[in-house]
């Protein structure tokens, strides 16, 4: 027998099992509301006539369950307060306490964020409006998992002039932000009986565990001034590799863009064999000494699935992101979508879609590069004399290399954190945190302006202070 109180100022539905008789049932419902935290200490409960009449008991039932409550200490009864929820010691459990966090830094120079600050509210609430002003009303129900085709028409024309990427519309879905992209990629390999994929060294550490959760196999690919060591492919340990995964607009961590040859014996070697190459161009708009680089997938689109991303351009909290595919992987990756949640959110898609035919997704683009680039050339000022800085020419962050002889790079992040600034190590991006020199990678894009130069002083003092 449901109940709802929300009408006797009380918010709880209750679901009375009378199997027992009336009363027992009445007072077994109360006991879990109270237990559960439903029915928090100090709540009112409605007078017993008024609860009688809503859930069609006699009077006597209901005064008899409040009475036995009370005398088991559930509920307290007050001379013209009336009965209210007492307060048990135990009966509600304590909420979980917080996951650990990291420490209180007054600054955050790490990677792998936007200025979220930057967030074009007043054009995306435009291009929202006008969006839904004009969807048909399927647009509201569920949907294609390949995203909505406004989405992905707008997606295939700004992509073919602006990345240079081969985007046929009925080869692009829509995920919820790159992870879900590469757990879609991971899992279709897997299936296919190809689940060992090669990826960069140094590399982010999280997409490594994203694709060995989902069943990948990972196995390093080096990374040198030239970007991936993509002529290391089909050979030696990397022999059994099905799929590349790889960063060539702005290889993270190192910043290093991808040397043509290397381009070059990508492509060749996901001819030859079959391979797939997986490029994540998480990025790739922000190039500020020339022109941005084209995608690989130009080149060789049916060897390529590109993903691309709004989280640096817009903002993480969308979580949309874009996978052009090879005819080959369209159906099961769509296939591998529906199972995984059907399709991603609707409304974002439509006003991303407005914002890039309106052109307001290229003039966002031109001012946070504007701003970025500022903020790359003051790291540089700062920095640049006495610091060996690499991967400078585009993206968000910036490669410190430390020396070899110097204090290292544990001490250089306990020195930061002890003055309140947190900044990331070259360590935890390697396979082998070992393997490497010792380095900082430098996020230049989260902090907020105002904090900024701040943030860059802070970290030029530990460098000298440390003479790393």
């Amino acid at each position: 027998m449901p109940m709802d109180w929300a009408d006797l100022g009380v918010d709880l539905h209750l679901e009375l099992d009378t199997t027992g008789g009336r009363r027992a049932g009445l007072e077994r419902a109360l006991r879990d509301a109270i237990r559960d935290g439903r029915l928090p200490p100090a709540t009112r409960l409605p007078a017993t006539r008024t609860l009688a009449t809503e859930l069609g008991l006699s009077r006597g039932t209901v005064s008899a369950a409040y009475d036995q409550l009370v005398a088991e200490g559930w509920l307290v009864a007050r001379i013209g307060a009336g009965t209210q929820v007492s307060t048990l010691p135990g009966a509600v459990p304590p909420p979980a306490a917080p996951p650990p966090g990291p420490p209180g830094f007054r600054y955050d120079l790490r990677p792998g964020s936007p200025d979220v600050g930057l967030f074009p509210v007043t054009a995306w609430l435009r291009a929202t409006r006008r969006a839904l002003a004009v969807a048909p009303a399927e647009a509201y129900g569920y949907g294609d998992p390949r995203g909505r085709p406004e989405l992905r028409r707008a997606l295939a024309g700004y992509l073919g002039r602006a990345r240079g990427v081969l985007a046929d519309p009925e080869r692009i879905v829509v995920t919820t932000g790159y992870v879900q992209a590469l757990v879609l990629l991971t899992g279709v390999l897997r299936d296919a009986g190809t689940p060992a994929l090669a990826m960069e060294d140094p590399g982010l550490a999280f997409h490594r565990e994203v694709v060995r959760r989902h069943g990948g196999t990972v196995l390093p690919l080096p990374v040198d001034g030239l970007g991936a060591r993509t002529d290391l492919l089909g050979a030696g340990p990397l022999a059994r590799v099905g799929a590349a995964v790889v960063t060539p607009a702005h290889q993270f961590p190192t910043g290093v863009t991808l040397h043509p040859a290397r381009r070059h014996a990508l492509a060749e070697w996901a001819r030859a064999g079959g391979g797939l190459v997986i490029e994540d161009d998480y990025d790739g708009e922000f190039r500020y000494d020339r022109q941005p680089v084209g995608a690989v997938q130009g080149t060789a689109p049916e060897q390529v699935a590109y993903v691309g991303t709004a989280a640096k351009t817009l903002g993480p909290a969308l979580r949309l992101a874009w996978l052009v595919l090879p005819a080959r992987l369209v159906e099961p990756v769509v296939e591998a979508k529906r199972h995984l949640d059907l399709h991603s959110e609707t409304i974002g898609q439509l006003a991303l879609a407005e914002l890039i035919d309106g052109h307001g997704y290229d003039r966002q683009i031109r001012t946070v590069r504007r701003r970025y680039r500022q903020r790359r050339d003051l790291l540089l000022e700062r920095l640049g004399p006495r610091s060996a800085l690499d991967g400078v020419a585009a993206g968000l962050h910036a490669t410190i290399h430390l020396r070899p002889d110097g204090p290292g790079e544990a001490a250089v992040l306990a020195a930061a954190a002890a003055r309140g600034l947190a900044v990331s190590g070259l360590a935890p991006h390697r396979h082998d945190p070992e393997s490497g020199p010792p380095g900082l990678v430098v996020g230049y894009a989260h902090p907020p302006a105002h904090a900024y130069p701040a943030a860059v002083d802070l970290l030029a003092g530990v460098l000298h202070d440390l003479n790393a």
